[in-house]
């Protein structure tokens, strides 16, 4: 039996329209402004803008009606160990219905050091040697295995699949320390001018309390992973994610060749 790190309870309203995920709905929230950043699907992936120096949040929403576990990694870098992320490492254990807002690499029981988006340099991964992976967010779900009663009915075969946003191999990629922080991004084939990409800072410390709890995987392998991969809106206009702004058309004019109304001129 596993001891997994468990969520002082945090019931809050999560806004399906920009989640991704279907047993645990993931979102980003700005942390300045309260609300989600969009969500943009583009070729199969999930992006979200960032702004460099602002706070974000990540939230998870457990839509089932039992416990799962979330083991939640950021730049490939498990949030609450600072270990390179697996599967099989701790997470966050939330009750059915419940929702929490990871705030920041954990630090203790009582304290995170704050998401910040920065330039991939300065990220924590890129700082840590680990700057492989920057530019996105995994949730790898597990259901609870739960005590079999002594009769049962024959139980309907397993459907739980993983999550279209994202390949079951994302999480535990090899790592690539000497990986560059400033190449070329790439998009399913794609590729735009080199330009700095952005990470995540190991920002300010806060107050942020949890305690442990047992918890028993139902398998090794998760029942869902949801991916958001995320940069700056620079780089995501650049490659084609977010579709530039369309100026206004002016006030069409039925007769733009005729004059103003006038009277006859004088002679010259």
């Amino acid at each position: 039996m596993r001891r997994e790190l468990a969520l002082v309870c945090l019931i809050i309203a999560a806004q399906s329209a920009h989640a991704t995920g279907r047993l645990a709905e993931v979102l980003v929230i700005d942390r300045d402004s309260g609300t989600p950043l969009p969500t943009y699907y583009h070729h199969g992936e999930y992006w979200v803008a960032g702004k460099p120096g602002a706070r974000y949040a990540i939230e998870i929403r457990n839509t089932l009606h039992q416990r799962l576990l979330a083991v939640t990694s950021v730049d490939g870098v498990n949030v609450l160990t600072g270990d390179t992320a697996r599967w099989d490492q701790s997470g966050y254990v939330l009750h059915g219905g419940e929702a929490y807002e990871i705030t920041g690499w954990r630090k203790s029981q009582a304290e995170v050091a704050a998401f910040e988006f920065a330039a991939a340099p300065n990220s924590y991964a890129a700082r840590t040697g680990r700057s492989a992976n920057i530019g996105v967010i995994g949730v790898a779900v597990f259901r609870e295995r739960v005590a079999e009663p002594l009769y049962s009915a024959p139980s309907e075969p397993a459907t739980d699949l993983p999550s279209r946003a994202a390949p079951l191999a994302g999480l535990d990629a090899p790592d690539k320390a000497a990986a560059s922080t400033q190449e070329s991004v790439t998009v399913t084939g794609e590729r735009v001018s080199p330009r700095t990409r952005l990470g995540t800072g190991h920002g300010p410390r806060e107050q942020s309390y949890v305690e442990y709890t047992d918890f028993t995987r139902s398998s090794s392998r998760p029942n869902e992973v949801v991916r958001i991969r995320y940069d700056s809106r620079e780089n995501l206009l650049a490659l084609g994610i977010i579709a530039p702004p369309v100026p206004a058309p002016s006030d069409p004019n039925p007769f733009p060749g005729s004059p103003l109304a006038h009277f006859v001129p004088d002679p010259p």
